[in-house]
């Protein structure tokens, strides 16, 4: 039996890179999975965002598991989509009890340079989030059997790194801000055994960070390339690295772990 064997989790940004990752893992566990991505582009981010094929592609990975999967397509800005989300992922797969606020845009370099830019970034990164969390949450509660919240940040959320355009200020602001909001929901979802904790990557391994436009800006910027290198030997990190500190944050092994910040960082905010 799998550590999660009965729960369904909630993942938005799960059609591709750390959203199909998770979904397969708490697959993997005995979770059932209700999953949501925008599909399509955002005009201020340059790099290729994630298709519906790809949302195809999870949901072929999670049943390819023997595990039930509700895949549909949401922008975690529509609070009203994300309600009708989680109402139908519940009503055919009876709860939810894990919400992982994983969707997120990191409009930096080529089209970064607006004031749009700033706005689209703290829609999705900021605000989505807290759309999320509120969708899921009231079924949680009227449940009656705790649960576990992880919202994906960055060490962007502990560190001033991001770069100086619109894009940039507005990642590092909105997952900053992320972690104020996992603190406050720590507080006040206690009292319904209900945990909340963020976790924080350095680079990972996933289309959003390996793009020609994210390279370039790299390229373009060595002062930022340095302030994004790890300490540990390793360029990136894999996706599944991310996964599995998740798992332990909803499983039983992080049964009274709650308001924490976890760094699966290579070491780089020990810089």
């Amino acid at each position: 039996m799998g550590k999660l064997e009965g729960k369904v989790a909630f993942i938005t940004g799960a059609a591709r890179g750390q959203g199909r990752s998770h979904a397969i893992r708490l697959a993997q566990e005995g979770a059932d999975v209700i999953a949501v991505d925008l599909c399509e582009q955002i005009d201020s981010v340059a790099y290729d965002m994630a298709t519906p094929e790809d949302l195809q592609q999870t949901v072929k990975e999670v049943e390819a598991l023997d595990r039930r999967i509700v895949a549909s397509r949401a922008d975690v800005r529509d609070r009203g989509a994300l309600d009708a989300a989680v109402r139908d992922g519940v009503a055919q797969l009876g709860r939810v009890d894990i919400v992982l606020a994983n969707a997120g845009i990191a409009p930096m370099g080529e089209g970064s340079e607006t004031p749009q830019a700033w706005q689209d970034v703290i829609d999705v990164n900021l605000t989505g989030v807290w759309n999320t969390v509120q969708a899921a949450v009231p079924t949680m509660i009227e449940q009656g059997d705790g649960g576990a919240i992880v919202i994906t940040s960055s060490t962007a959320g502990l560190k001033g790194i991001g770069g100086d355009s619109p894009g940039g200020q507005g990642y590092t602001a909105a997952k900053h801000g992320v972690v104020g909001l996992m603190r406050t929901f720590a507080n006040t979802l206690a009292q319904h055994r209900i945990r909340v904790n963020t976790v924080h990557p350095t680079g990972v391994n996933t289309p959003m960070v390996v793009n020609p436009v994210m390279e370039k800006w790299l390229a373009e910027d060595p002062s930022i390339a340095g302030a994004l290198s790890n300490l540990l030997p390793v360029e990136m990190i894999e996706a599944v690295d991310i996964s599995n500190a998740i798992l332990f944050l909803v499983s039983d092994d992080g049964r009274y772990v709650t308001g924490v910040t976890l760094p699966v960082d290579a070491g780089i905010l020990a810089k």
